[in-house]
């Protein structure tokens, strides 16, 4: 464009709308070819799901990215065109522990995108039921927090059943406080789950000294609550609000700015090595001293990174624990199979729960 020469808002206009032809072109050729992919993977019996090849699209996107749009804003659109193609090669179930407007549904969609099937579950254990007895594809858990810890109930399920971890995600904690009244002097009762209550404790110490704290779970319950109790509040996500219909009177209100949820995604398939990956293992020892001590060196002295360690009671035995742990690589790297052979050898039993593509906790 010769300089001094500007362009009308229809010039521009018909530009757009011809890239916008050329893109849906282009689109309906990717689905095309996911759709023969999909003819691949039933013939071999192949997952459809398959992280490590998402890991390897979304990596080439940030080396081609030239800009202006950032990493992160082509990695979103780029989220839902996989899952549109994924849909086309066969449309997937993921449970999740519900109801909608949780930040397990939020992970959710930003593992499978919005073109995938999602199926609340009352409660974590019925998640993986739910996967187990083929009633969904995958299931998403919360299993730690970054502010309150391990989750309980998602270790626990492991003992009792057969699925694994294909993936993990991240999802940053933004509670709010939701409410019909206008200020917060009105407010006597808030409505929040443990966690959410504890991550808010500080701010609620300070804003809400003499409001009734009261357990509801999941955090999207908590909404619903607020909306039909009068004088009172709930501690929730914007997704929550939205669906439930209740104004959002304080934003933000968690102590922690950098809170930050860890989920899994529970399946059948085995994510191939990437090189940047993350394996759980599950191992129970015998109640004598110095056993857990022991079997560690193991990691130790086949150089493998222990990323997390945490103890449960056993169901089946009192005042005995099942350890789990996460430990740096893929199950087929040389150093981690040598640490988990010689973990069996300490261990009464080992089980690998799964190997999956590492996601960086700060890359969200």
């Amino acid at each position: 464009m010769a300089e001094g020469t500007h362009r009308t808002l229809l010039d521009i206009r018909k530009d757009i709308d011809a890239i916008d032809d050329e893109l849906v072109a282009l689109l309906s050729k990717r689905v095309e070819l996911a759709q023969e992919v999909g003819l691949v993977k039933g013939k071999d019996n192949r997952p459809y799901f398959t992280p490590e090849r998402e890991r390897q699209i979304y990596e080439k996107l940030d080396r081609i990215n030239p800009g202006p749009l950032r990493n992160r804003q082509l990695s979103a659109i780029f989220r839902e065109i996989i899952s549109a193609a994924r849909a086309a090669e066969k449309p997937l179930v993921a449970a999740f522990w519900g109801p909608a407007g949780t930040y397990t549904n939020l992970a959710a969609i930003e593992t499978f995108g919005a073109s995938s099937t999602f199926a609340a579950q009352d409660s974590i254990q019925d998640v993986f039921r739910a996967v187990e007895h083929g009633n969904a594809d995958y299931g998403v858990v919360p299993v730690e927090n970054s502010v309150a810890g391990i989750v309980p109930e998602t270790l626990d399920m492991f003992p009792q059943t057969n699925v694994k971890i294909c993936a993990e995600v991240y999802i940053p904690i933004h509670h709010h406080l939701l409410s019909t009244c206008t200020t917060l002097d009105e407010i006597k009762t808030v409505f929040a789950g443990p966690q959410p209550a504890q991550q808010c404790r500080r701010w609620l110490r300070a804003n809400l000294p003499n409001a009734q704290i009261i357990e509801v779970v999941p955090t999207s319950k908590a909404a619903e609550a607020a909306l039909q109790e009068p004088n009172s509040a709930a501690i929730a996500n914007k997704l929550g609000a939205e669906m439930v219909g209740i104004p959002t009177l304080v934003e933000h209100i968690n102590d922690n700015p950098s809170n930050r949820t860890r989920f899994i995604i529970l399946g059948y398939n085995e994510p191939a090595k990437t090189g940047n990956d993350k394996t759980s293992v599950m191992f129970n020892l015998r109640n004598r001293p110095g056993e857990l001590v022991t079997a560690l060196r193991a990691f130790e002295a086949n150089g493998v990174n222990l990323m997390m360690i945490e103890s449960r009671p056993a169901q089946r035995a009192t005042f005995e624990y099942i350890f789990y742990c996460d430990c740096a690589g893929h199950r087929t790297d040389e150093s981690l199979r040598a640490a988990i052979e010689t973990l069996k050898g300490y261990a009464l039993e080992t089980t690998i729960l799964g190997s999956y593509p590492y996601r960086d906790p700060l890359d969200i």
